[in-house]
């Protein structure tokens, strides 16, 4: 029988493109989501999907139930949103502040297409900095920060976004550059282009050369582009999203290495007050930031 978890297995083995990426994806073992694709397989009479292939090769009854699983999936989001007009009505603010500017990539997707299914919420950017945009919230400033943390406050509530991995950045002649894998002592004599935002928010210096107590020369820039303009200049190294600047490393505009051996993985989370995360939109603002990351960005793993 064809249950709701199957279409979302079968979105993520769709959108992943492997079972091992598809599986963490819906919280399973690889061995559960293999035992649930050969039910299937085994109710239908057919094979889905082509093994031992990178990414998945669908057969046309595959293919066929894929499509099916997107569009139960549509529909079963138009009627929420629909009941949710009902009940709550469609009009609403949110002003939502981000941390670094390399969020935008995706974030301005996830807008458009949350404006399309809520046109009355009034949505708007909260420009700037903020030392700690947390605050935000609580001074009502904001109704969701994106950050990279979570930090226990009594009024605030935290949804898990995603998982991913921050590579050093380096310029294509850099002496480092020989190195496979970068540890905290490499750092050391480098001078570390970041933005500017406090150490406590920035994922390499908490987690990687602070325990190591190592502290290099900085400079900031305010902008992705900017850093990476400084790095392939020779002006320094930095420490970027590799899903924020994918079409720099494709074209080897710069050169990424690991941060130690088992590499820097960081997290993102969208902060909205208690309340806030009561209203159907909010709900849904979160769902469509999540699906919209994980059909465009590479790399990023289900963050629970």
């Amino acid at each position: 029988m064809l249950e709701l978890r199957h279409l979302e297995t079968l979105i993520a083995l769709a959108e992943t493109g492997s079972l091992a990426d598809a599986a963490r994806r819906v919280f399973l073992t690889q061995s559960a989501l293999s035992h649930q694709v050969k039910a299937l397989e085994s109710h239908y009479g057919c094979i889905l999907f082509e093994r031992k292939t990178s990414p998945l090769r669908w057969t046309p009854s595959g293919e066929r139930l894929v499509a099916l699983a997107y569009d139960v999936s549509r529909r079963i989001g138009d009627a929420n949103r629909e009941i949710a007009h009902l009940l709550e009505g469609k009009a609403g603010q949110l002003r939502i502040a981000v941390e670094c500017h390399s969020c935008f990539d995706w974030l301005m997707p996830a807008m458009d297409v949350f404006r399309e299914n809520w046109d009355e919420v009034e949505l708007d950017l909260v420009s700037g900095f903020h030392p700690d945009p947390v605050e935000l919230l609580t001074e009502d400033r904001a109704d969701l920060v994106i950050v990279s943390r979570k930090k226990k406050r009594s009024t605030v509530e935290f949804h898990p976004l995603f998982a991913y991995f921050m590579p050093a950045i380096l310029g294509k002649s850099h002496p480092l550059t020989k190195k496979k894998i970068l540890t905290a002592g490499d750092f050391a004599n480098q001078t570390l282009i970041t933005y500017p935002i406090p150490d406590e928010r920035l994922d390499l210096i908490r987690q990687v050369l602070v325990p190591a107590s190592v502290n290099p020369e900085r400079r900031t820039a305010t902008l992705t582009e900017a850093i990476l303009q400084l790095v392939a200049s020779g002006r320094g190294i930095s420490a970027l999203p590799a899903w924020a600047i994918q079409r720099y490393l494709d074209r080897k505009y710069v050169i990424d290495r690991p941060i130690t051996s088992s590499g820097l993985r960081c997290e993102l989370y969208a902060a909205t007050t208690s309340q806030g995360a009561q209203a159907a939109y909010m709900k849904d603002f979160v769902q469509t930031m999540r699906d919209v990351c994980f059909r465009q960005l590479q790399g990023i793993e289900t963050l629970s």
